[in-house]
C-alpha cells in the first residue's frame, strides 16, 4: 500500500529531525519502504511517499518520530491505478 505522509516538523524546526536521521537512520522496519520525499523550501514540512504492507507497520515507523513530527497520512494510489479504476466511466 502506498501512503502520502505530510510531516509537520514541531515548531517548524527541521534540525532535530535531520539530526536524528543523520545519527540513527530512518528507524523503520525493512517492511516499510521509502519511495520519495520532498521538503518545503522553508524547511517546515516534508511530503513523503512510503510503501507499507499495512497501516499498522506505517504507524509503528512513525511512532519513532512522533516526538519531533506531527503526521498527516493519506492512502494513495498511482495515476495508472486511478485511470484503471475510472476506465469504465471515461
Amino acid at each position: 500500500m502506498l501512503f502520502m505522509i505530510i510531516e509537520h516538523f514541531r515548531h517548524g524546526d527541521a534540525v532535530p529531525v535531520y539530526r536524528r536521521f543523520r545519527d540513527q537512520g530512518r528507524l523503520a522496519s525493512e517492511e516499510l519502504a521509502h519511495v520519495a520525499s520532498w521538503v518545503t523550501r522553508d524547511l517546515t514540512r516534508c511530503y513523503q511517499v512510503m510503501d507499507s504492507p499495512d497501516r499498522a507497520t506505517l504507524d509503528a515507523g512513525m511512532s519513532r518520530w512522533s516526538d519531533l513530527v506531527d503526521f498527516e497520512v493519506l492512502p494513495v494510489i498511482t495515476s495508472g491505478e486511478a485511470a484503471a479504476a475510472l476506465a469504465d466511466r471515461l
